[in-house]
């Protein structure tokens, strides 16, 4: 089993811009002229191929790219028992354009059962070797609660769960399951995924829930309770980070804001190893709030944007990292993309060769500022 851990020094988010070969097999396969077999076969063959390509570049991490999934989040809460979906065409407003999302709502108590994804990440594994490790991403369990609590579900969610606090606690022990299970097959790098405190930042997310009646403060104890709840009794050699951003869907995002708001609750009391932040504009605010991340955590900045294809200056990137100094040391800080590449199936506005010329410079930058 290979020793390397994330956060490597350059390091990406995890997915990656679907090949057309898997569009198209994905399509045959909705439409009912291939079947689920004939379609795995294609997926195990671009996943065989990005992995190839990021050893290619250099990179110490892999990933399947989550060429298996339609959504970064949905589908893995879809391997909940209790959890049901359906695709309506509804979905989630972003900057101009709606992302479209399947419904994904409650019809039962949230449990835990032999979850897909394990098995997904056993065909990753096997490309591990002495310079690479396999690293998977699912969405934090706080994505999986407020999922369950949007205004759309919240009625739904009633019938199961009187309080939050009940759910809470399902959700986290159901995590605490699955985590045994990826520990149980290999996995000692997890990645949470979790837009839920790049949500609540800015005024925007203040006025948005004073409107529903809600104090901010208490969905902030009720996000951290539930990811921390989940981290309870996992292994000590696993490593689980988490990654923050503030939406990504089709170079499109959900939300502004700096992390101010959230940093005494999520850097200073969340129980994670590494925090993958989102820092690529002005969007993001500075870097102050880092000194509130607790003890020896390690922070990755996201200074490289997925949603254009303009690649960023190298010394201007450079000197953000030094700026960062202030506020954490430089033996803490990695550098990566600021979120993934095709958080969904659409995947954003750059070409495939724009993606690898992305991570080339994310590698090329790391390396001259921590040789």
């Amino acid at each position: 089993m290979s020793k390397i851990q994330t956060p490597y020094r350059y390091d990406f988010v995890g997915s990656f811009l679907r090949p057309q070969a898997l569009k198209d097999a994905k399509a045959a396969y909705q439409e009912g002229k291939i079947s689920k077999e004939e379609f795995d076969n294609v997926a195990d063959d671009e996943i065989t191929k990005v992995v190839a390509k990021q050893k290619e570049l250099g990179f110490h991490i892999i990933t399947d790219g989550e060429f298996r999934r339609s959504f970064w989040h949905l589908d893995f809460m879809w391997g909940f028992e209790g959890v049901a979906h359906e695709a309506t065409g509804n979905g989630v407003k972003f900057n101009g354009e709606l992302a479209v999302l399947d419904d994904t709502y409650l019809v039962g108590k949230i449990k835990a059962k032999p979850h897909p994804f394990v098995e997904y990440f056993n065909f990753l594994k096997q490309f591990e070797d002495e310079n690479t490790v396999a690293k998977y991403t699912i969405p934090a369990p706080a994505q999986t609660f407020q999922q369950m609590i949007v205004p759309a579900n919240y009625e739904t969610t009633r019938k199961f769960y009187e309080t939050n606090e009940d759910l809470i606690n399902d959700i986290g022990k159901a995590y605490q399951d699955v985590i045994k299970q990826f520990y149980a097959a290999g996995c000692r790098n997890l990645q949470f995924d979790d837009c839920t405190w790049g949500a609540i930042v800015g005024d925007a997310a203040k006025q948005r829930y004073k409107s529903l009646g809600i104090e901010l403060d208490e969905v902030k104890a009720q996000l951290l309770a539930v990811n921390n709840l989940a981290l309870e009794g996992k292994p000590e050699d696993m490593v689980i980070t988490t990654h923050i951003c503030r939406g990504n869907y089709h170079s499109t995002y959900f939300t502004c804001g700096p992390y101010d708001t959230v940093a005494d609750y999520v850097f200073a009391k969340e129980n994670v190893d590494a925090f993958f932040l989102e820092y690529d504009d002005e969007r993001s605010g500075g870097f102050q709030p880092l000194e509130k991340i607790s003890g020896d955590k390690k922070v990755v900045l996201g200074l490289i944007t997925t949603k254009s294809p303009v690649l960023e200056d190298k010394e201007k990137v450079i000197k953000r990292i030094h700026e960062a100094a202030k506020y954490i040391p430089l033996e803490r800080r990695c550098l990566s993309p600021q979120c993934g590449f095709a958080s969904c199936e659409i995947g954003n506005k750059l070409t495939e060769e724009e993606q690898w010329a992305k991570l080339k410079l994310v590698k090329e930058i790391a390396e001259k500022v921590w040789r």
